[in-house]
């Protein structure tokens, strides 16, 4: 049975490219993503061996996507794709669960030996990755703390992202007024009571891109 993997990233190219490279290798990639959401859902579906998963996505970055994707697919492994190696997005990452981590600058050079290692119930960091793991572990860097659950922080995103609690609603699946309520536990949480300071904040912690 060829190993089955889910390829989650915004841009088209970036998961043609990928697919191409799997399939070469005889891997079978049984789905594509184009934002956390979907990347959720489509594992829930498929229920892959392997989800590649981008940190920095639209709906959902794949930080909070990691952890449902563990959620409704329990045997799916994720392995993230990432431009950003700071200590405190590898953290993350590793403390959401996943079991590989790449940037993508080296992804062609180690995606193979990151995907068989994992499914050979080990753990891939690429170079420039672990590099990071080091230094956060010499410096005994945590990652910054985040009061929010998952959902208000897919909220937060939403939000940044210039949606309207309508247009979040309507993502969620949820009725306005729950959308609205989980915007206001966000600005309480964060004590940050302007769409302005939400953005900020959103981008000091890698949800959207400034």
């Amino acid at each position: 049975m060829p190993i089955r993997i889910l390829i989650a990233d915004d841009h088209s190219v970036v998961r043609q490219g990928v697919r191409s490279l799997l399939e070469r290798e005889d891997f079978e990639v049984v789905a594509e993503a184009e934002n956390g959401l979907e990347a959720v859902q489509l594992a829930e579906k498929h229920q892959p061996d392997i989800a590649l998963v981008d940190l920095s996505m639209p709906v959902m970055n794949g930080i909070t996507a990691v952890g449902q994707i563990r959620s409704v697919a329990p045997r799916t492994k994720v392995i993230l794709l990432t431009m950003h190696t700071e200590d405190h997005h590898v953290l993350q990452a590793l403390r959401a669960g996943v079991k590989g981590c790449l940037t993508k600058t080296q992804a062609v050079e180690h995606l193979i030996g990151a995907i068989r290692e994992v499914c050979n119930g080990g753990v891939y960091l690429s170079p420039n990755v672990s590099g990071a793991v080091v230094q956060a572990y010499l410096g005994k860097s945590e990652a910054p703390y985040d009061p929010l659950t998952d959902r208000e922080r897919q909220v937060l995103q939403l939000v940044a992202e210039g949606n309207t609690t309508k247009e979040i609603a309507l993502i969620l699946g949820v009725a306005a007024k729950t959308a609205e309520t989980h915007r206001v536990k966000v600005m309480e949480k964060l004590d940050i009571h302007s769409t302005a300071g939400l953005v900020r904040y959103a981008v000091r912690r890698g949800l959207v891109q400034a």
